[in-house]
């Protein structure tokens, strides 16, 4: 999914519709119905749905898509003035498949159909008579989260099984999933997608929504119940149930999707006036109440594969770190705002490994960037499998290690009579524990390099400007046809006080 389609889908569009509703027997409905359904469907074969477009809709652009708006009077639940509003996206341009939407309330579920005369197409000119029984492309949730006065967008779904949210102050950037099938693998990924949605109509004092989404791809169904909970840290639960069709070589789980152009580990490779280009700039691992894992970020120059092996992960998430606006100098897209994506399992996930999928990418255009859980028992074929889990889209409060983190990592050299063709690491750590230690402390980088690195020169010094630590590592990679990593935590009197930190520097 394109970056710029992204923007379409998350802020430039204000798509909202006229609703007819037509009512069905009232009765209870929850995550059993839906589940249900995904069952009903691995049993039978995959269908394809029917994304036919009427000429005048199937030739839009990208800037042409754009033009097509809301009308904010049609808003669902805005004449009731309910603390939440449901806005609906126009299928065309790179969102062609249509879902389901409905809504449950008093007197049952109801489908929510589709009205071209709640849209402004602005200059395009389309026949609305042909575009009667289009249907969605997805739909985005509203929340006063940033001021009382205004609903603020906080929830979105749209494209495959893509969904993405907000707290308060930030800026779209990363991206969830449903679910993600063979990523990385040689046989091409399979991207499942939310076919039909169910959502209960919120009270008027209401301060969460409960979305239940129904998935299906040639190979998986799934029913997905989501609860949104807007604020400072918007939060998702999510709890599913996944069925597969035929067997897969890869079921990933709470997938993230992040874009990493350039920072300050990796300069641009062409002039550009900002320091940085990123939506997020490391994944950030809690593989037990004492281990916790940082790897910087990088835009390789082939594809990267890299995984951690952890039983019962307390949590894992693609952060952005940097929060200065100094360290981006972008006023247009504002990466300082981005969100970071913090994963927390429910109950035992078992045994498995964190991957992280990087794919080099020639600008900013496009996300490269995938982090998610795969369980070392892979689902058969007809046999449920229930998980759940937590996203917390954090900026002002983000999940961070009680011991001291990794603020900065940066590549590069100085001043040198020559070029040996070594590589030089700087290594930022912040936080209470080491900014309360004294200047004189004896800290020290324990440091570990795999057998295609030789460390040249390591020293630890306190920082005098942060009140943390740097470390200064210089060593030289011996095939640079292969990667090298580097790992390496502060110790303080035997002990350890920082995160790990676990560099990879890909093969050239």
């Amino acid at each position: 999914m394109t970056r710029s389609g992204r923007a379409v889908v998350l802020g430039s569009l204000t798509v909202l519709v006229a609703l007819v509703l037509t009512g069905t027997a009232a009765y209870a409905f929850g995550l059993d119905d839906v589940a249900a359904r995904a069952e009903k469907l691995a049993a039978a074969p995959y269908q394809k749905p029917d994304a036919a477009l009427p000429k005048t809709i199937k030739g839009l652009g990208y800037d042409q898509y754009r033009d097509i708006r809301f009308r904010p009077d049609r808003a669902l639940w805005r004449d009731d003035k309910l603390p939440f509003e449901l806005m609906f996206f126009h299928r065309g341009w790179f969102y062609e498949d249509p879902v389901a939407i409905h809504e449950i309330g008093p007197e049952g579920v109801r489908e929510i159909r589709f009205d071209p005369e709640a849209f402004d197409y602005g200059k395009n000119k389309v026949a609305r008579d042909e575009l009667r029984a289009l249907g969605f492309a997805g739909f985005r949730v509203h929340f006063p989260v940033n001021t009382p006065a205004h609903r603020d967008e906080v929830l979105v779904f749209q494209g495959a099984s893509y969904f993405r949210a907000l707290g308060r102050g930030q800026r779209y950037g990363l991206s969830a999933r449903g679910l993600a099938i063979d990523t990385a693998e040689l046989s091409g990924e399979e991207f499942p997608r939310f076919v039909e949605f169910w959502i209960p109509r919120p009270g008027p004092a209401a301060k969460e929504l409960t979305i239940y989404a129904l998935l299906d791809s040639p190979r998986a169904t799934g029913a997905y119940r989501f609860i949104v909970k807007p604020g400072i840290t918007t939060v998702l639960d999510v709890d599913a149930r996944l069925f597969l069709r035929r067997s897969v070589a890869k079921v990933a789980l709470a997938p993230l999707t992040s874009m990493f152009y350039f920072g300050a580990n990796q300069r641009s490779g062409r002039e550009d006036y900002r320091p940085r280009v990123h939506d997020s700039d490391g994944l950030s691992i809690q593989a037990s109440t004492k281990e916790w894992i940082w790897r910087p970020l990088v835009n390789p120059k082939r594809l990267l594969v890299t995984s951690f092996a952890v039983t019962d992960p307390v949590g894992f998430g693609l952060m952005q770190r940097e929060r200065s606006f100094a360290s981006y100098q972008d006023l247009e897209t504002r990466y300082d705002l981005r969100p970071s994506a913090w994963i927390e399992p429910k109950g035992s996930w078992g045994p498995g490994r964190i991957e992280l999928v990087q794919i080099p990418v020639p600008d900013e255009t496009n996300d490269n960037i995938v982090a998610y859980w795969v369980p070392d028992r892979q689902p058969k074929p007809k046999e449920a499998l229930a998980y759940g889990y937590r996203v917390l889209w954090q900026k002002d409060r983000e999940t961070r290690p009680p011991m001291g983190w990794v603020r900065e990592t940066r590549r590069g050299r100085g001043w040198t009579k020559s070029d040996d063709g070594s590589i030089e690491l700087h290594v930022d750590f912040d936080g209470p524990v080491l900014t309360q230690m004294p200047a004189a402390a004896d800290v020290d980088l324990s440091l570990r390099i795999d057998a295609n690195g030789e460390v040249l020169e390591r020293h630890t010094r306190r920082n005098e400007v942060t009140g943390g630590w740097r470390s200064v590592v210089r060593f030289r990679r011996l095939d640079r046809a292969k990667p090298v990593e580097l790992r390496g935590n502060l110790t303080h009197d035997n002990k350890v006080v920082s995160e790990t930190w676990s560099y990879i520097l890909p093969a050239d």
